[in-house]
């Protein structure tokens, strides 16, 4: 749904007036007469910004300021006032006003500056609620970051497959953050407080199965790399399995299993044990709206380890991050974080072997993305934020394959 824009006016010619305006430009409007009327839709899961003239009767603009900064600092107020006063204007920046705008104001200067404050307020929700997530989700919300429809399903599927206490494949492409999953459904499993026991399988001999079993007794034992176990110690988790004496098991595989069992290397009961329960990573290169999400997330981290303010993530940092396929994924991504946060040369910039067309089209892919993700789906703002004609942004939009519907 589209953020609306709240209008408080007690002149109801300009209040209609402004109304139209904001409606023409496709931003639902709730419009009052009063702070009174008002003030009811003026809390902290409000999604859009207010527009209030500055004199009224009774309680005025900045009453209303005031009244807002108390409910939720991050709320945008645009005050209106057809004053010309100056040191009014500046009194009212100075208590935390978004803008102030003088009466008759062109319908230009009032949709730039809702779309900016209704910018603001997305980022400032979208904030909050990561933030939120990690102080009191469960451990896939606090762990396994992003806002994308595949991000959200990792998440479900984690939760579910966790309260079966059952053996589990956790697989995806290189750098997915394999370990880190297993992690995850141990933490959200019947035993999280348990030990959680990770090893590669390559090189695993029996005896070495044997004693990482009784020391993940009562928790969770992860074996990454299953289809380089020795096939000996394969006999032997096979029998492991038919017992119930072991610890929760889950397994870890970067590669193609199917191909495992086909060349002999991964014996084909192990497999289709494995194959029951699955948890399957999306790669970055499928769910673009999630890279400037985990980069601002691995650039916070990076910042606070290396005991440096995080710097500026500009549009075009996250344009140039999301122009790439990142077939290294979050792994990949969290190391150009780093980089970035120390000030290091990197390898940002697109060099995917592509040709000219193909990197050009995946940078207009991911603008075209990031704009409906900052205007939560709404893609006629969006269209206005890259300068494109409606007609222009619904066939580009047709064209990768994007659903605005998707993006809120």
């Amino acid at each position: 749904m589209t953020s609306p824009v709240l209008v408080v006016d007690d002149d109801p010619i300009v209040r209609e007036a402004l109304s139209q305006t904001l409606e023409l430009e496709d931003f639902p409007v709730i419009a009052t007469g009063s702070f009174v009327e008002a003030k009811d839709h003026i809390t902290q899961t409000f999604t859009g910004v207010i527009l209030s003239d500055m004199r009224m009767p009774g309680r005025d603009g900045f009453h209303l300021l005031s009244y807002t900064r108390d409910i939720d600092a991050e709320l945008p107020v645009i005050l209106l006032t057809g004053e010309g006063d100056i040191p009014m204007a500046v009194r009212a920046m100075t208590l935390g006003a978004f803008g102030f705008l003088e009466k008759p104001c062109a319908p230009t200067e009032l949709v730039a500056v809702i779309a900016r404050a209704q910018k603001a307020r997305a980022m400032a929700l979208e904030n909050r609620q990561l933030k939120a997530q990690l102080e009191t989700g469960d451990a896939a919300a606090r762990l396994l970051y992003g806002i994308s429809a595949q991000a959200d399903a990792l998440r479900r599927k984690v939760r579910s497959v966790a309260r079966i206490h059952a053996e589990t494949l956790v697989s995806g492409p290189p750098g997915a953050g394999i370990s880190k999953v297993a992690e995850v459904i141990h933490l959200c499993g019947t035993h999280p407080e348990g030990p959680f026991g990770k090893h590669t399988a390559a090189d695993l001999s029996p005896s070495d199965l044997s004693t990482a079993v009784e020391n993940a007794k009562g928790g969770s034992l992860f074996l990454d790399d299953v289809h380089l176990m020795p096939m000996q110690t394969q006999f032997a988790l096979l029998t492991l399995l038919e017992t119930r004496d072991h610890p929760r098991l889950i397994f870890g595989s970067a590669a193609a299993l199917e191909d495992a069992v086909q060349s002999g290397a991964l014996h084909a009961d192990l497999y289709y044990r494995l194959e029951a329960l699955q948890v399957r990573i999306p790669a970055l290169a499928d769910r673009p709206e999630d890279i400037p999400v985990l980069f601002r997330h691995y650039v916070a981290q990076a910042a606070e380890q290396a005991g440096v303010e995080a710097p500026d993530i500009t549009p075009e940092v996250i344009s140039q991050l999301m122009a790439q396929d990142w077939p290294g994924n979050a792994r990949a991504l969290m190391s150009a974080a780093m980089r970035f946060t120390l000030g290091l040369p990197g390898e940002e910039s697109p060099d995917s072997g592509l040709g000219l067309t193909e990197q050009m089209a995946q940078i207009e892919r991911s603008l075209l993305a990031e704009a409906l993700r900052k205007h939560q789906g709404r893609a006629a703002a969006a269209a206005e934020t890259l300068k494109l004609p409606r007609k222009t942004m619904y066939d580009k939009l047709a064209k990768y394959s994007l659903k605005p519907e998707n993006f809120r």
